[in-house]
Order: C-alpha cells, then sequence, then structure tokens
C-alpha cells in the first residue's frame, strides 16, 4: 500500500512551539536550577549562554537543514544525503544513532515523568504536608523501592505520551504543543509571582545573575557546555525528524535563535520560581537531583498555600516532561512508518510499547534489580551513561560535521540566508570551535 505524502508543519510558530516544547523538559524544570546551585550561581548561566551561542545554535540549524533536505526519517535521510554528495552511505550511522538514542532515552525518561505524575498526585492529596526533611526523603525512596508504583506511573505517561503521537504531526504534535507550552508559561509565570512575594526574589536574582568568577573552574566550563548540548535535544535525531515536517520558507537561523530564547528563559524562569522557595525556607541550593523531588516538597510542605503551589510546580514539571517526550518517540516512530508497512497508529503502539518495555527494566533498577548489570552500573545509570556521555555526542558531532565539510558550502551559506561576514562567522563556528566543543563534551563524559 502506497505511503501518504511526507507530512508537513501547518506554520512557522507551530513548529517554534513543537521544538520549543522538545527542549523544554526535564532538564530546565529539574536540572538546570540544580546545575547552578551546585555550580555556583551566575558564572555558570554566563557561560551555559556562551555555550548555546557557539555550539547549540550551529548543531541545532545543522539538523534541521538536514532533516529538510532529506525529507524523511534521520536514517534515510543521511543515507540520501550522503549518496547525493558523493560521501560514504556509512554516514547513515549518524541518523540510525540518533533514533536509537532517542528511543533508549525515552525508555527511562518515562519513568522520571512517572515520578513527575507520582508527586502531583501527592500535592493534591496533601502528603507533603507538615513533613520534616526525615518523612519527605523517606517518601521518594518508597517510591524509589515500590516496583508497582514506579511501574504504574511509568505506564500512564507512556499512554499520555503514545496517545498523542499516534494522531499525527497536526492532531497530535501540535495539538497538544499548541495546549501545553503555553499552559507550561503560565504556571512558570504564577510561580515567579509567587516567588517576588517571598522576600527572596531579590537573592535569587543576585544568585543568578550577579556572577562570582571565583566560582568558576574548568569543571563549571565543561558542565556548562555539556548542559548547553543537550537541554536542545541535540543529537537524539529529533531535531532531524522535525526538521523533515518544515517547509523551504522557514527560515532555519532566525527560528533557532526563536527556539533558543525561549528554551533559555524557561530554564531561567524555573531558577527564578525555584530558587526563592528554597532562600526563604533556608535549604540548601546545592542539593542536586534531589532539588526538586526532596527539597522543595519539604517547603511546599511547610507553607501557606503549599498545596496549590506544589500542585502547579509537579504540573509544570509533568507538562514539560510530556512535550520532550513525544519529541522522543517521534524519530522512532517516522523510521517505522517509512520502512514498514505499519500505519501511523500502528508505528507508534510498536515503537511505544518497546520504550515501555525496556523502562520496565530501568525501572527494576531501583529495587527487585538493583544490583550492577555492566560497569558497575544498573539498567536505569547503563541507559543515561550510554546515551548521554556517547550516542547523543557522536551523533551530533556527525551531524555539525557532515553539514559543514560534506555538504556543498554554498548551498549551505544560501539556505541560510547568510551576508558576508556571517558566512566566515558561521564556517569558523561550524567547522572548528562547535565540533571542539562537542569533543570536549564527550571526552570528559568518559574521564
Amino acid at each position: 500500500m502506497a505511503k501518504l505524502a511526507h507530512a508537513q508543519w501547518s506554520s512557522r510558530m507551530t513548529f517554534v512551539l513543537a521544538a520549543a516544547g522538545s527542549a523544554v523538559g526535564l532538564g530546565n524544570i529539574w536540572k538546570f536550577p540544580y546545575m547552578v546551585g551546585e555550580s555556583g550561581g551566575a558564572a555558570f548561566v554566563f557561560v551555559y549562554l556562551l555555550c548555546i551561542a557557539l555550539i547549540g545554535l550551529p548543531i541545532l540549524v545543522s539538523e534541521w537543514l538536514l532533516g529538510r533536505r532529506g525529507q524523511k526519517n534521520p536514517a534515510s535521510t543521511m543515507s540520501e544525503l550522503a549518496r547525493t554528495a558523493k560521501k560514504p552511505r556509512a554516514w547513515a550511522i549518524v541518523g540510525i544513532s540518533g533514533i536509537v538514542g532517542a528511543f533508549l532515552i525515552l525508555s527511562f525518561y518515562s519513568v522520571i515523568g512517572g515520578w513527575s505524575l507520582y508527586y502531583t498526585v501527592n500535592s493534591v492529596s496533601g502528603a507533603f504536608s507538615g513533613q520534616d526533611a526525615d518523612g519527605i526523603g523517606a517518601l521518594f525512596n518508597g517510591m524509589l523501592s515500590n516496583p508497582g508504583l514506579l511501574l504504574l506511573g511509568h505506564s500512564v505517561f507512556m499512554l499520555l505520551v503514545i496517545g498523542i503521537v499516534a494522531r499525527g504531526v497536526t492532531k497530535g504534535l501540535e495539538g497538544a504543543v499548541r495546549i501545553l507550552m503555553p499552559v507550561l508559561a503560565l504556571l512558570l509565570v504564577v510561580l515567579i509571582g509567587y516567588g517576588m512575594t517571598t522576600g527572596h526574589f531579590g537573592e535569587a536574582l543576585t544568585y543568578m545573575f550577579n556572577p562570582d568568577w571565583s566560582k568558576l573552574t574548568a569543571e563549571t566550563v565543561l558542565a556548562a557546555l555539556g548542559h548547553a548540548f543537550f537541554t536542545l535535544s541535540l543529537g537524539m535525531g529529533i531535531m532531524m525528524a522535525y526538521g523533515s515536517y518544515l517547509g523551504k520558507e522557514i527560515d532555519l537561523l532566525q527560528t533557532a535563535r526563536t527556539v533558543i530564547i525561549m528554551d533559555t528563559v524557561i530554564a531561567l524562569g524555573a531558577g527564578l520560581a525555584i530558587f526563592p522557595i528554597v532562600f526563604a525556607n533556608s535549604l540548601d541550593v546545592a542539593s542536586g537531583p534531589g532539588l526538586i523531588f526532596v527539597t522543595l516538597p519539604l517547603a511546599f510542605g511547610n507553607m501557606g498555600g503549599g498545596t496549590i503551589l506544589g500542585l502547579m510546580f509537579f504540573l509544570l514539571l509533568t507538562f514539560a516532561a510530556l512535550t520532550s517526550a513525544i519529541s522522543l518517540l517521534e524519530p522512532v516512530v517516522e523510521f517505522i512508518e517509512e520502512r514498514t508497512p505499519l500505519s501511523r497508529v500502528m508505528a507508534t503502539v510498536v515503537a511505544g510499547v518497546g520504550a515501555w518495555l525496556l523502562g520496565i527494566a530501568a525501572l527494576l533498577s531501583f529495587n527487585v534489580w538493583s544490583e550492577p548489570l555492566l560497569f558497575e552500573l544498573g539498567v536505569f545509570d547503563l541507559l543515561d551513561t550510554l546515551t548521554s556521555k556517547i550516542m547523543l555526542p557522536l551523533t551530533g558531532l556527525g551531524a555539525i560535521l557532515f553539514t559543514a565539510w560534506c555538504l556543498e558550502r554554498s548551498s549551505v551559506e544560501d539556505e541560510l540566508g547568510l551576508s558576508a561576514t556571517g558566512k566566515s562567522v558561521w564556517n569558523i563556528i561550524a567547522r572548528y570551535i562547535a565540533p571542539a566543543g562537542v569533543i570536549a563534551v564527550f571526552v570528559t563524559g568518559l574521564i
């Protein structure tokens, strides 16, 4: 049976919302604030913004450009573009790696999405009220040690993701981000508004935007470099898949700037929502990953209006997780749909169920399968390490190298609408600076 014509985004704005939704995930709401806390505040923020401009933007544009030229799933796109450019077909590995990476990440990302759903329910039920640090810690550890509870959250979250993606690009992806992204922004604004009433908002502003350069270490720079790469969903096949639904009329550089600004504003906004609450309750800003699931629930349980604020915060976290999860499933579905006779719905079910099954192994690593599997890592940590430290950097590196060195330079410059100065800047960044940055992320990740 003949396949339908390749889908297209209905407008630039819906594409921007979808791309921003992919970029705005747990990394913004969960990881970015605690990285700022651990890395000394504003010095980290400024280095991170510089890294976004020098590494994030050129790789994001490259992945969109490749996807738009190929108009297929990432594996087929890279294979076809390599053939056209008279380069080895082995470049298809870049696309395959992205698809596999997205699949693996979704499997354990959904587990964390389940945590967010669980905490959303707990915030409504008043489970945080009056708890001390030991009580909140026991709640978190009790969740991790309960495989049935983790499976329920993981399953519900994955069902939501499958239901959205199965509806297709226009009804599914676009329909979801048109609702989720504005609601996410509204929730964030309300939480920032509350932060302004705590009496500690100025302290949060100073902490985030008044740099103490004495705290800037090589480790801080590398952490900022790594997060700048990962926050934009680079190296996962996502942006290449999203680019395949783009029309020629879209200005890639301008759109990339818009997406990066939205992603960064939400990440900074999350910090301005979280840190006033942390400071007002004399909590530890450098409490690491536990900032969201242990430190903040402690504050919500012991403050006026904490039930409502906790509900809003964990809804924000859940919506951010959903927008990223649907983008993680998309390149896998696009590949199956184009390479097999399966319909969009069946391709989504197959991909989603596969990720769900692998996710079960990941969630069991917190309890009944807690023994190390390989390299002293459980399933969850092994999947995280394999993707974040190896697959994603290498895939992103492949995308920028192919765009900068294998495609005809003049055609790329014309497609991006670069001025004479812009051409020089683009080629220096795309050919040398961005690849060097990704290599630094990759090498330090293995040390």
